[in-house]
């Protein structure tokens, strides 16, 4: 059981957590005959006792990967302990200097940890990452205010801009977002603003538009959209395609013109949020979790909203880092490409 002697972090036991989401209205996972991979404990990584690095205690990573957890646990008979971290950058490391086995990290992230690009520029490619499954999208939101005049990515230029926090995915999205579109941030007023700093910053007054990359609906833009009319900016036509072509863990998504009560549909990009895991685990242990969710996918929806995005027709959607073997042979089973 070295990863819990090794760490000594901020862990919640499955139990515990099971216990939060009940008080806010979650459910337990029903036992069913569907998918259940019931499989003893010996010869498993650490006698089967997972780490699954999640993200903060206030975003979706946290109880979403609670949630897989408990339903993980029950399907096979494994114990698995959801750790709260900085999210992405912070569980490419941690999985990769084996103090944790699973992770939930945007495949951006990823595809820059695994070839030394983006954040890991200056830290090099980092080893030990295997992909588990690519569960739902994070989109490229740019939101300006309705009557700014702002249609295009291009209109930005001169204008005041919050990118994301400084070393942020966020930011990354943002230069390569401002790059196919001919700008620089010299050509913007730049502000390097958390999620919830731009939206009081635009709300005073203080930026004229800002970079979310993040599941929709996201709770600065809907709180913003009570107050005040917003239009979302595309991000499409030839500049996306140069992108896709440049980033391959860019992918087409369209924003429903009713999450933000906009007047159209928004066509935009996203990354994707992935499940990772330690590319030296055995292929029947990582089969067995990639087969508990993807077999279980209703109950687990029930067990926190976010999972109902799962889809397993989309399990390698803009997945760029190789699928550890075990998953893979799930998905060649099921016909997933």
């Amino acid at each position: 059981m070295k990863h819990f002697v090794r760490k000594g972090l901020c862990f919640l036991t499955v139990g515990a957590m099971l216990f939060t989401m009940t008080a806010c209205g979650g459910e337990t996972t029903p036992e069913s005959s569907d998918g259940d991979t019931k499989a003893a404990t010996e010869g498993l990584t650490n006698d089967g006792n997972y780490v699954f690095a999640s993200g903060g205690t206030s975003g979706t990573y946290y109880p979403l990967a609670g949630a897989i957890a408990t339903l993980v646990n029950e399907k096979v008979s494994v114990n698995t302990t959801v750790q709260s971290t900085g999210a992405s950058k912070e569980n490419v490391m941690l999985i990769s200097q084996d103090e944790a086995d699973f992770a939930i990290i945007q495949n951006d992230v990823l595809d820059y940890a695994y070839n030394g690009t983006g954040l890991f520029q200056e830290s090099g490619k980092v080893e030990g990452l295997a992909t588990v499954a690519s569960i739902y999208p994070e989109v490229i939101q740019v939101v300006v205010a309705a009557d700014s005049g702002i249609n295009t990515i291009a209109d930005l230029k001169g204008k005041r801009v919050s990118i994301g926090d400084a070393g942020s995915g966020v930011e990354q999205n943002a230069l390569q977002v401002l790059d196919a579109y001919g700008l620089t941030v010299d050509d913007i007023s730049v502000n390097r603003l958390s999620f919830k700093e731009s939206g009081s910053a635009f709300k005073d007054g203080q930026i004229d538009a800002f970079f979310v990359t993040a599941g929709i609906p996201n709770t600065a833009v809907t709180e913003l959209a009570v107050t005040r009319a917003l239009k979302l900016v595309d991000v499409s036509g030839a500049e996306a395609d140069k992108l896709k072509e440049q980033y391959p863990f860019y992918t087409d998504v369209v924003i429903p013109k009713d999450v933000y009560k906009t007047e159209n549909d928004i066509t935009t990009l996203g990354v994707r949020a992935l499940i990772v895991c330690r590319d030296d685990m055995s292929e029947e242990e990582v089969y067995n979790f990639t087969k508990a969710i993807y077999e279980n996918l209703e109950p687990l929806g029930e067990s926190y909203a976010k999972a109902k995005e799962f889809k397993l027709e989309e399990a390698v959607l803009g997945v760029t880092v190789p699928l550890h073997p075990g998953a893979q042979k799930y998905f060649d089973e099921k016909g997933v490409k």
